[in-house]
């Protein structure tokens, strides 16, 4: 059951924001992911380049790593969303997350370094944080970038994050800790990304 009607206010509030859908913008395809997406991400995420963005990612990371993390995700047990992100003709190119952490909603993102700086990275989180606030209308994302990826804070400024503040976090890929820019967005703070 997704909705609990209050008694007294018969406000409808919703524990989660149901099942992953699939969304279609303009040049991508955002859908669950599926076991065969294992070795297109492990080229993405064996790239370090984009593994060393990642807070949770370990480096080498090869084909067994993406098996054994879509196959939690197949397990469903949790109400959060990790979609594909795919081109057209369905090649896997990326990740948008929203995952529920400590009681509070978190977005992350990662794309193959091949399609950086092309606005596919602002379209897709836009895409999946838009239909999550339809469904999550009172939610707060939280969200963050390392201090080196100035693209990615570039993506999260276009989109409405505030930054929140700053603190070290452990980067598995770099095995050391670094410095992590806290973000924040609201439904009313979204925007389309120019």
């Amino acid at each position: 059951m997704n909705a609990l009607v209050s008694e007294r206010s018969r406000v409808i509030i919703r524990p989660d924001p149901g099942p992953s859908p699939v969304i279609e913008t303009e040049r991508l395809r955002l859908r669950p992911h599926r076991l065969a997406d294992a070795e297109a991400i492990a080229q993405s995420l064996g790239d370090f380049q984009v593994a060393r963005m990642l807070a949770r990612v370990p480096a080498p990371y090869d084909q067994q790593d993406a098996l054994d993390w879509l196959n939690r995700q197949a397990a469903n047990l949790l109400p959060d969303w990790t979609l594909a992100v795919t081109t057209g003709d369905d090649v896997h190119i990326g990740c948008v997350g929203i995952e529920l952490r400590h009681g509070q909603w978190h977005v992350g993102y990662w794309l193959n370094r091949f399609y950086w700086g092309k606005g596919l990275a602002s379209e897709g989180v836009h895409a999946a944080v838009e239909r999550f606030f339809r469904r999550m209308p009172e939610a707060v994302l939280h969200s963050g970038v390392f201090a080196d990826n100035p693209g990615s804070l570039r993506i999260q400024e276009k989109l409405g994050f505030k930054i929140t503040g700053c603190s070290q976090i452990y980067a598995l890929a770099r095995n050391t800790m670094v410095a992590h820019i806290e973000t924040r967005l609201t439904a009313a703070d979204l925007r389309w990304p120019n």
